[in-house]
């Protein structure tokens, strides 16, 4: 917000006699008097009889604001933002016709006077008088100076501006004292300074280093004489003067520069003459502020840094305190964003999803271990135009991200499964998985027990699915009569709360349902929260809270104290390489079968849910997890991906392996090009009770529909869509693909 000098609405008498009461009051404070009242000339008594001993000796000056600086992991800007576009700079980087052309034009006898320049204030009196009205003001740079300390530190209130700016005698003499008391303690050369540093230039640029880069395209010590006049003619009124849209009453002031400061000797006659000649030369940058900017992507990245600040105590007390250090700015924040990884999350979006498109992805990286995000991106960009949106898709709402965040699908299975391995349960426990059923009930929870009083049924995703079947044929396969069974075994109360430990917060920050069909994935969350949650089985059971600022460097390079990841065992080494080992069969066998890697080791899992309205690809290598989200983006929650375009390519329905699966693997290849390949650990999975498999038949004696499509890896689903009764929403994967090449599942 700019502001322009304040003044009139006094008559000429009214305002030679306010000039005339300054005069004697100045007198009196230079006295160091008690200040009368000034009646005579016909101002308030409230005006006036403000004690001058009353007023506090020492100006509180508030920290200047400036820009903020976001860069990635690398150094790499991201972003800058700010409140007030605003560098600060030493006198020396200021060039020497700059500081001449602001004394010449605003105080001429600055080196010459105290704070108050009584010889100013008259002749002011007797000009103004003359001319009917206010010509010429009488106030010092000292005083503009102490009169910009009150109006940076009212920011945007304009009850405080006001206040700051009010032609009142009251707050003149307040004006004078401080400004006495500045004179004393900073002298002219950082008077000088601090005036140019703080004052409004227009067009949004606050001190003479921004205003040079914003009109010139240039840093303040390179400003050549003629342009040192046109920004020095700007303070009086950066409104009026703007150079961009009044160009020639812009170009009459900066002759009142350049003639005036030929008249006080700066410059010569002829360099004056010279310098009137040229045309203004304007090079101007629009400004540009804020995570709109944000290059490589980063857009969303760069809100959730500014969320972080804004809401963790640890940046201020309370919440007004937080935001007034953002907008205070002067920092420079330095986030874990890897370049390589936020470039091949880009690519894979831009690859696989349209910005256009109905449908909506968004992506998450991070770092098993640290908790460190190193990517997240979407294909929705972060904006205000057709096809933008401000709602970061990858993240809570608290967060910035969407109300409700979204329904999972089955790619919560693995929490279930892992909840189960915690209490006992073997990897090769069998259930017997029926293509149909009813929920088991009584199940206990938390809170007691949960009760299927309803008779509502579950069903696979394929009229095939039909058990009985192990931990790991049930994971591979995506059975949800499997996983409900389980559930119902151990109850719902384990898996919520390891849930819990593994950082599955719901996006809308309510306690999750204690009911049996949370192991389908019924619940809203964050593709951020799923990265991280499937980070702790690559980090073999330690989960780390996710973090994206590395460090904040302040004003004068003073190290600010910055929140730091949490880690905690959620789970034992043996359970997280248990999963680890089931989650490698989704990738290689599977539902996830496309989307695994080639080159090293990787595991993840499936996730659809009811109607298509999300699908999801959830996976990890040892070094890196990512979480891939694909539904109705902003305005299109009620999507039903069927018979849909996405990326220019046709779905006939949309499953969690044939769109977030190539998403998820382009993007982790990108990231993890040129850096190790580690193993997982992984543990024997054997069932004891299994039955060998059959001998393999004589060629020709096949029997008929083994290579049919619905039996086996992939998600290529040939059956109809199947829809669970409402509430029970959540579950399959499709299980289609090219069949299972003449394996049969062990029984």
């Amino acid at each position: 917000m700019g502001y322009t000098r304040s003044g009139g609405g006094l008559s000429t008498a009214q305002q030679a006699a306010k000039f005339l009461g300054v005069s004697a009051l100045a007198g009196a404070v230079m006295a160091g008097l008690a200040l009368p009242a000034v009646g005579a000339f016909g101002l308030t008594a409230k005006e006036t009889v403000q004690e001058f001993d009353d007023i506090p000796a020492n100006l509180k000056t508030p920290p200047l604001s400036q820009r903020t600086t976001i860069l990635d992991a690398k150094g790499g800007e991201i972003a800058k933002v700010y409140s007030r576009d605003r560098t600060i700079v030493k006198l020396g980087d200021v060039s020497p016709y700059m500081r001449k052309a602001i004394v010449a034009i605003e105080d001429s006898r600055f080196y010459q006077h105290g704070a108050i320049d009584l010889k100013g204030v008259l002749r002011a009196a007797n000009r103004n008088a003359q001319s009917g009205g206010v010509s010429q003001g009488a106030s010092t740079l000292t005083q503009q100076y102490v009169k910009n300390v009150f109006v940076e530190e009212a920011g945007d209130s304009k009850e405080k501006f006001a206040e700051a700016t009010q032609q009142s005698i009251g707050r003149k003499i307040k004006e004078l004292k401080y400004a006495i008391k500045v004179e004393k303690e900073l002298g002219k050369k950082r008077i000088l300074e601090n005036y140019l540093n703080i004052t409004y230039f227009g067009q949004q640029a606050y001190g003479i280093e921004a205003a040079s880069q914003r009109y010139f395209s240039k840093p303040a010590k390179d400003l050549k004489l003629e342009q040192a006049a046109l920004l020095a003619g700007l303070v009086q009124s950066p409104s009026r003067y703007d150079p961009i849209t009044n160009p020639d009453t812009a170009k009459a002031r900066r002759n009142t520069v350049l003639q005036r400061m030929a008249d006080v000797k700066n410059i010569t006659p002829a360099q004056a003459a010279a310098a009137k000649k040229k045309p203004l030369g304007l090079d101007v940058s629009v400004p540009r502020s804020g995570c709109i900017t944000a290059t490589k992507g980063a857009g969303f990245y760069c809100d959730y840094v500014r969320q972080i600040f804004l809401n963790d105590p640890v940046f201020g007390k309370t919440a007004e305190a937080r935001a007034k250090r953002w907008n205070q700015g002067g920092l420079t924040i330095r986030t874990t964003l890897d370049p390589q990884a936020q470039e091949s999350v880009q690519k894979s979006i831009k690859s696989h999803v349209y910005q256009s498109d109905k449908a909506a992805t968004a992506v998450s990286l991070v770092e098993p271990g640290t908790g460190k995000v190193l990517g997240m991106g979407q294909s929705k960009p972060y904006g205000f135009g057709k096809d933008q949106t401000q709602i970061n898709l990858s993240a809570d709402h608290s967060m910035g991200g969407s109300n409700y965040g979204f329904q999972v699908g089955s790619t919560f299975k693995p929490i279930t499964a892992a909840a189960a391995l915690e209490r006992g349960t073997q990897p090769y426990k069998r259930y017997s998985s029926p293509y149909k059923m009813r929920y088991p009930s009584p199940v206990s929870t938390c809170k007691g027990t949960w009760s299927n009083s309803d008779g509502a049924t579950v069903e696979n995703e394929n009229k095939s699915e039909v058990g009985p079947y192990g931990m790991k044929e049930a994971t591979a396969k995506s059975v949800n009569t499997y996983f409900v069974q389980m559930i119902s075994d151990i109850g719902v109360c384990p898996v919520t709360e390891l849930a819990d430990k593994m950082g599955v917060e719901r996006a809308d920050g309510k306690e999750h349902h204690q009911v049996p069909s949370l192991t389908l994935g019924t619940e809203g969350f964050s593709p951020l929260t799923m990265a991280n949650a499937y980070a702790t089985f690559a980090n073999r059971g330690v989960y780390c809270s996710p973090v994206l600022i590395d460090s904040i460097t302040g004003p004068g390079g003073k190290k600010l104290k910055v929140p730091q990841s949490k880690c905690s065992r959620a789970m034992s080494e043996k359970t997280a390489d248990t999963i680890n080992t089931l989650l490698r069969g989704v990738v290689e066998d599977g539902t996830g079968k496309k989307a695994g890697l080639q080159s090293r080791a990787s595991a993840g899992k499936t996730g659809t849910t009811d109607e298509r309205r999300a699908a999801w690809f959830v996976g990890y290598t040892p070094n890196l997890a990512g979480a891939v989200w694909v539904g109705g983006g902003p305005g299109a929650s009620d999507l039903k991906m069927e018979n849909i375009t996405i990326g220019g390519a046709y779905h006939e329905k949309v499953y969690g392996a044939d769109t977030p699966g190539p998403i998820w693997k382009d993007a982790m290849s990108g990231a993890l090009d040129g850096k190790p390949a580690p193993n997982f650990v992984t543990v024997p999975i054997k069932d004891p009770n299994a039955r060998k498999p059959s001998p393999p038949k004589k060629p020709g004696r096949e029997k008929p529909g083994r290579d049919k499509p619905g039996n086996g890896g992939g998600d290529n689903n040939p059956w109809p869509d199947i829809s669970l009764p409402p509430g029970v929403i959540g579950g399959g994967n499709g299980n289609g693909g090219k069949g299972n090449g003449g394996f049969e599942w062990p029984r």
